[in-house]
């Protein structure tokens, strides 16, 4: 029995928007408490336009993958242009958590570079079965790309200065032993004197 092609349509809108509704169990508590904490560059843009650019990007990647599903699932094109597209999503969802749930943008930072080669890789495989469908990720693509500067410079702009080593003054200490110990450690303390 086949599947008619609005059921197929609305599959596919449904499983890419779950893989945005998962990640975004991750954003939403981060961005008024976490994301709000960093410092960001002059381009980040407002806190609003994340979901309905998301929400958009989601359903053009389900038409997408409707259009290559829409072809047969007896091709063999189609199974392996279906299973990098979902691997994507998987990939997507975990830059989400990375980066908003563990708030680590440096392991976001990397994890998105192999996001947007499993994007172009969904690209390629879709083109090599419609050409239609693979022009519904060309935003998705270009948005991933802005994101993955803007992730870059969030982690540049928020990375924690590595501390100077302290310099302690000569002084010492003479212990009752007649020994004597110098200031050391982070605050330039004494060392103890040996019993």
């Amino acid at each position: 029995m086949k599947t008619p092609n609005i059921i197929k349509l609305i599959v596919s809108v449904l499983v890419a928007e779950l893989a945005g509704a998962i990640g975004s169990l991750f954003t939403s508590t981060a961005i008024s408490t976490w994301y709000a904490t960093l410092v960001k560059p002059s381009f980040n843009p407002p806190n609003w336009i994340f979901a309905p650019v998301w929400t958009t990007l989601f359903v053009l990647m389900g038409i997408g993958a409707f259009f290559v599903w829409q072809k047969g699932l007896g091709k063999k094109a189609v199974r392996i242009a279906l299973i990098i597209f979902l691997t994507q999503l998987v990939l997507n969802t975990l830059w989400s958590i990375l980066f908003f749930g563990l708030h680590n943008p440096a392991a976001a930072l990397v994890e998105i570079v192999f996001l947007w080669l499993a994007i172009m890789a969904t690209i390629i495989a879709f083109y090599r079965v419609t050409p239609k469908a693979a022009y519904f990720l060309i935003p998705y693509i270009l948005w991933v790309s802005f994101a993955g500067v803007l992730n870059f410079s969030l982690w540049h702009l928020n990375q924690t200065p590595i501390a100077s080593p302290v310099a302690c003054t000569q002084e010492a200490k003479i212990c009752p032993d007649g020994s004597s110990v110098g200031r050391s450690g982070p605050d330039c303390a004494f060392a103890p004197c040996l019993k």
